[in-house]
């Protein structure tokens, strides 16, 4: 007669409910049904009610530390505002609680390192937000580039063409802020926050993870909107073996489009529209195929690492490259206003567009040029180097 195996549900905490953190809280309710995790705690600045959480709450405390000591939790999500992720990892690190950090994971190099050195030393896991990376498409298309499928790789295009309106950069005191006013890193750009994931794929399937995969990155910031950090916005990173990585973003699209990463080769391309998981192949000798793949989620990863020893996705490390970027657009100077006559405001939708900036996005991607090297009439005449 076999034993019955008790699977004692894991202790999680979410800290920021609210915002992104609802996609966060949705997933964890969907993990609790399952059994695999209990909602053990809540860390916001105002408490959740019982209508927001859809019952009533558990354990709430604006103290993260308070909460995971009443807790006693195992794993902590945090997803807060960008400059408060590192000393709220070491919080949950020097308890020894296992982390699921929302991207970016820090908003400068340094801050990374420290995060990342901290973890480390403390023994815990720590795995980075970066959902497109959980995508069984990743794996798939590595598998393809080793056999060849579109010969050489020449280079990794990604284009991100958003829509957000003007009230999305006052949505919190540091949303489209660069720096706050004591001069505390933010970085919230177009490249670094909402088309992250553009840029951090784009160095995957580029063979760039770690940061000294990065030996130069190129930046060119600009914004229609009236905010400190950039919204339409380009950067090319150029790997020790010279390969190029250029992503093209902007939130000031004419109409909202799908995200994706193209590799191109010397008989084909590829095309990974990253938040669908969908793959199209184009190759010499061969008519187009299309894939469709499924998705690990990043915190049931996370579990499965705890529980059986299964390899994290996406490991502080495995962002080094990422975090180059990152500090590149920090370090570069601030984003160059367009003029007025390159925006248009559309009253109707509370938003600001940049005619033509649609195809432009989609050729910096398709070229792996720069906006300025394509004739944009305001792009910028001098490219930041880092």
């Amino acid at each position: 007669m076999s034993a019955t195996v008790l699977v004692v549900p894991v202790p999680v905490v979410l800290a920021g409910a609210r915002g992104h953190g609802r996609w966060h809280l949705a997933n964890l309710r969907r993990l609790e049904r399952a059994g695999r995790i209990r909602v053990a705690g809540l860390c916001e600045l105002t408490p959740l009610t019982a209508e927001e959480y859809g019952a009533e709450p558990p354990v709430q405390s604006a103290d993260f530390g308070d909460l995971l000591d009443r807790t006693g939790a195992r794993v902590a999500v945090v997803c807060t505002p960008i400059p408060t992720h590192t000393d709220l990892a070491l919080t949950a690190a020097r308890r020894g609680v296992h982390l699921l950090l929302e991207k970016p994971p820090a908003p400068s190099f340094a801050e990374f390192r420290r995060m990342a050195d901290g973890v480390a030393e403390a023994g815990v896991a720590c795995q980075i937000g970066f959902q497109s990376l959980g995508s069984d498409a990743v794996p798939a298309i590595r598998d393809l580039v080793a056999e060849g499928a579109v010969g050489e790789v020449t280079g990794i295009g990604g284009a991100g063409a958003w829509v957000r309106d003007e009230a999305y950069f006052r949505r919190s005191p540091w949303a489209g802020r660069r720096r706050l006013d004591d001069g505390t890193d933010v970085v919230d750009g177009a490249l670094t926050n909402p088309l992250a994931h553009a840029v951090a794929t784009a160095l995957v399937l580029g063979g760039a993870t770690r940061d000294q995969d990065v030996a130069a990155v190129e930046t060119e910031l600009h914004r229609a909107n009236d905010i400190e950090a950039d919204d339409t916005s380009c950067v090319r990173v150029t790997a020790p073996t010279g390969l190029r990585i250029t992503v093209a973003a902007t939130l000031c699209a004419e109409r909202a489009a799908e995200p994706y990463v193209l590799v191109h080769g010397t008989r084909g391309r590829i095309t990974f529209w990253y938040k669908q998981d969908r793959v199209l192949v184009q190759r010499a000798g061969h008519g187009p195929e299309e894939y469709e793949h499924g998705r690990t989620d990043l915190l049931e990863n996370l579990l499965d690492h705890l529980a059986h020893g299964t390899g994290l996705l996406v490991e502080p490390d495995a962002t080094g490259a990422f975090m180059r970027v990152v500090e590149a657009i920090r370090r570069a100077p601030d984003p160059r206003p367009l003029p007025e006559t390159a925006w248009q405001r559309i009253a109707a939708e509370g938003r600001r567009t940049v005619p033509g900036v649609d195809a432009l996005v989609e050729s910096a991607a398709g070229t792996l040029s720069l906006y300025s090297e394509l004739g944009a009439p305001w792009a910028a005449e001098e490219v930041s180097h880092r």
